[in-house]
């Protein structure tokens, strides 16, 4: 079954946390990335199967702007990045997050 990718961008730190909450109790992805990504802005990405990265982007999309002042920028879906994605951008299980590996 293909790997998916999903990734939020919000405004504001409580934003991103709601999302990333969410995110990992909706469904059954494993985050794999947080950052800043500027002026205040956050990013979170889940890594998993299709259907279950749709579900859990949906979740912290609507548990991001939900939270108060939250603001979801934006957000992406890859159904299964290539090989050369994964090496270069920080989307790949790491020592980190494998422990928390879903499947």
């Amino acid at each position: 079954m293909p790997m998916a990718v999903g990734v939020i961008e919000t405004l504001g730190f409580p934003a991103v946390l709601a999302a990333a909450d969410a995110m990992v109790k909706a469904a059954g992805v494993t985050l794999v990335y947080y950052g800043l990504a500027e002026s205040a802005r956050f990013v979170v990405a889940v890594r998993g199967h299709v259907a279950e990265v749709k579900t859990a982007v949906a979740a912290g999309i609507a548990a991001g702007e939900e939270a108060y002042g939250g603001q979801v920028i934006t957000h992406y879906i890859v159904p299964n990045p290539p090989e050369n994605v994964e090496s270069i951008l920080p989307i790949h299980f790491t020592e980190k997050s494998e422990p928390y590996r879903i499947f």
